[in-house]
């Protein structure tokens, strides 16, 4: 079984998009967990609507390892609420998985919108984590496939990384299992913060996190005021 874990507060206008394109996949062993952080609007009801698990959730790494706690499958895919995928993506991805005899595994992200400064921004991202999935694994939480048995030898993702902890969750995981980026089928990836807080601004914090933990370590403080408005 597959189990999805989405992080969600107040997610009420893009989590059934998200649910809608999971009910309409050509894979259908899964559950849904959603982990949710004190949402105050009808998340928690439009979940339950569908069918889906509830646990008490907090920060995005927080709501993940507690999902995976929760989680009955033996593989866990971490999803964004505002992600979404084809009809076909859990199918293919996880025939990709078992036939790459992969442990845990990233996605290539497609932008939410037509614009060609995202298709460009991903595409930057997309060839960084494909060219150093290899020696330095990299992926985003928007869609992440991992082994339930290396979730828990790794202990899961580290609460106390305040930003890229998705990042650090690969890197660790890719130590103890095979790590690889699934490029096709694509996580169509939600540009909200980037249209709410402006591309050359989100995009700078993220190049320049990059680099801060390429030679000073993971992220502990809030250095790079990337505000996720979650609660703790």
């Amino acid at each position: 079984m597959l189990s999805i874990i989405i992080p969600a507060l107040n997610e009420e206008k893009y989590l059934p998009k998200l649910l809608d394109c999971v009910n309409e996949q050509t894979y259908k062993d899964y559950e849904i967990i959603v982990a949710d952080a004190n949402s105050e609007d009808k998340t928690i009801r439009l979940a339950k609507k569908y069918g889906c698990r509830i646990v008490k959730g907090g920060l995005p790494g927080i709501s993940r390892n507690k999902g995976a706690k929760a989680a009955k499958g033996n593989i866990l895919l971490f999803m964004d609420a505002d992600s979404a995928i084809g009809p076909k993506f859990l199918e293919e991805a996880l025939n990709k998985i078992k036939k790459r005899k992969l442990d845990v595994a990233g996605c290539y992200l497609r932008p939410s919108s037509d614009r060609i400064i995202d298709g460009i921004f991903l595409g930057i991202f997309n060839s960084w984590t494909f060219l150093t999935q290899y020696f330095y694994p990299n992926a985003c939480g928007a869609g992440i496939f991992c082994k339930k048995w290396l979730h828990d030898k790794i202990k899961g993702f580290d609460n106390t990384i305040k930003l890229s902890e998705d990042m650090n969750y690969v890197r660790r995981a890719g130590k103890l299992g095979k790590f690889g980026i699934i490029r096709n089928p694509k996580v169509i990836f939600s540009m909200r913060r980037y249209d709410n807080e402006g591309r050359f601004n989100v995009g700078f914090k993220l190049l320049l996190s990059g680099f801060y933990r390429v030679f000073f370590g993971e992220i502990r403080s809030d250095i790079f005021k990337y505000n996720l408005k979650y609660k703790k």
